[in-house]
């Protein structure tokens, strides 16, 4: 498989060969789904409560006598039906969203979607990428002077200028390989990679 192997300027250089088993994988969006989900859901923090019947606030004396007003019986005011009572099925503080995802499912679901960033023509590789200092206003030009408005970089090594320039930049996301995640790759138009960032995938997930 090859690469679109381009320079600081955006035109490409030549082309770079790459590894089958990561960029020339079939398209498999049932797995690619999976992957995206699980991501998502294992981020999630269980932060929401909400309150039941015994939780809520409200005597527990019969709001009327149970015959003879023509209106329902009605136990108490806290129950689920009445406005202000409390939930049936309440959300708890300690739900667990985590879903299991096995290694070689997820190996395969980053395969597929890098794959799918080649075929599409969204994602391009560059020697290197650094700036002189940490301004943003430096790594914007750079990033319009390459032809993109929203791309997600990925580096081999942290590069503070980098990280620092770009934390404004709403439309670009500077990560180093390990933290490169589905979501963001599937979100971004266009995908930017050093060739130590590449080496390092194909030594990850290759």
């Amino acid at each position: 498989m090859e690469l679109k192997l381009i320079n600081e300027q955006g035109q490409e250089a030549s082309r770079l060969e790459a590894s089958d088993t990561l960029f020339g994988r079939e398209y498999n969006e049932a797995l690619i789904h999976q992957v995206l989900v699980a991501y998502q859901a294992n981020a999630r923090s269980a932060n929401r409560a909400q309150k039941d019947r015994h939780d809520v606030r409200h005597t527990t004396k019969k709001p009327w006598r149970q015959k003879g007003t023509g209106r329902a019986r009605a136990g108490m005011s806290s129950s689920p039906i009445w406005r202000g009572g409390g939930r049936v099925f309440p959300n708890s503080s300690d739900e667990n969203f985590t879903q299991k995802l096995n290694r070689k499912m997820y190996r395969a679901g980053m395969a597929s979607i890098l794959s799918q960033l080649v075929r599409e023509d969204r994602l391009a590789v560059v020697d290197s990428l650094s700036i002189e200092a940490p301004k943003t206003k430096l790594f914007a030009a750079k990033i319009k002077g390459m032809g993109y408005e929203s791309v997600l970089v990925i580096t081999d090594d942290f590069d503070e200028n980098l990280f620092l320039a770009a934390r404004n930049l709403p439309n670009v996301l500077v990560v180093e390989v390990p933290q490169a995640d589905p979501v963001s790759l599937v979100h971004f138009r266009k995908v930017l990679m050093t060739k130590g960032a590449l080496a390092k995938f194909e030594e990850i997930l290759g």
